[in-house]
């Protein structure tokens, strides 16, 4: 029986560059109030908004990804004809085929690279890591860029009370390639499949097509459950990828959870014990939920404000429809 060679990959990977994109629309509480009974009060008590981006026409899913791929690129000090992958997590791509991480690649330069999609809700952008990553060590890439990107607000029903505050657009983009040191940890992810009705898309697509439903489908959860959800089981988890990386929360830099809501991400802090010193990404703020795209998104921000700095030790938790999960510990670039 012949011997298959092993691939030549790097001792380790790391994220190289991060970019990211916010659409120039942005829109306060008061726009929201439009269409539902409530308060701007009531939105920030509850999930700590108060604005939110939203895309023009023109700011496509491939639009805003090529601009936050191009600035990762930028950052990393590479160019396009140095990435060989490209990988989009995303749930807001409306065509079933091809993947618009192809498109994507071919609009920022890269050559022939390896190109797909991950469908895997706010946990998107840790999935994508994890593959990345596994690439560059194996082999078969040698730089990868990864973008969690959005346009949730095409998939936002105005007139349901308990989700349409909630959600915002945009892209987030890092750049991970060869490191001589550990600067991406190992993964803890999983699934709940039996929780998957706590997120979930109202009607399929083809009910809409077939005129069963007239309204265009929509996200929809339960606020409550999924909270729950949230605050308890997801610090258990990014407690798992603290010790997985055999560091503690004292070792910790920065804290950047899925921005799902303030509430969670304050609980979070709470029961995992992050000494005052650690800074939290609480982009929600400003940003809304912008699912894959709000992890890179938070880290860009940090970055750039100077709230964080390059070498940062920070935790990063993606968690969502599925419901599904990722967390690793990471070297910030």
């Amino acid at each position: 029986m012949a011997k298959i060679k092993p691939g030549k990959g790097a001792p380790y990977a790391g994220i190289k560059g991060v970019g990211g994109y916010r659409p120039t629309r942005v829109v306060p509480n008061d726009v929201i109030l439009e269409t539902i009974d409530s308060s701007d009060e009531w939105i920030r008590s509850r999930s700590g908004i108060a604005t939110r981006h939203w895309a023009s026409p023109e700011e496509t899913v491939t639009a805003m990804s090529v601009e936050a791929g191009g600035k990762a690129i930028a950052d990393a000090g590479l160019t396009s004809a140095d990435i060989d992958a490209v990988i989009v997590a995303t749930v807001s791509h409306f065509k079933q085929t091809p993947a618009v991480a192809t498109e994507i690649a071919d609009r920022i330069g890269a050559v022939k690279p390896a190109a797909f999609d991950v469908s895997a809700g706010c946990a998107g952008f840790g999935y994508a890591l994890t593959l990345a990553k596994g690439m560059v060590v194996e082999g078969s890439a040698t730089n990868v860029l990864v973008i969690g990107v959005e346009r949730l607000s095409d998939l936002t029903d105005l007139e349901d009370r308990a989700t349409a505050f909630l959600f915002g657009d945009g892209a987030g983009a890092v750049v991970v390639g060869p490191s001589d040191e550990p600067r991406i940890g190992p993964t803890v992810w999983g699934s709940e499949g039996d929780k998957s009705h706590t997120i979930t898309q109202t009607v399929p697509w083809t009910d809409y097509r077939d005129g069963t439903v007239e309204r265009f489908p929509a996200i929809t959860q339960e606020g409550q459950a999924v909270f729950r959800w949230a605050v308890f089981e997801m610090a258990k988890v990014a407690q798992q990828a603290l010790d997985a990386a055999g560091i503690s929360a004292d070792d910790l830099d920065v804290f950047i959870p899925h921005q799902a809501n303030m509430r969670i991400i304050d609980s979070m802090v709470k029961t995992l014990k992050l000494p005052e010193h650690v800074t939290v990404a609480r982009d929600v703020e400003t940003t809304g939920n912008t699912s894959a795209a709000s992890i890179p998104l938070a880290m860009e921000r940090l970055l750039a404000t100077g709230q964080a700095k390059s070498g940062d030790t920070a935790l990063v938790i993606g968690f969502g429809a599925g419901l599904v999960y990722a967390a690793t510990v990471v070297t910030l670039p």
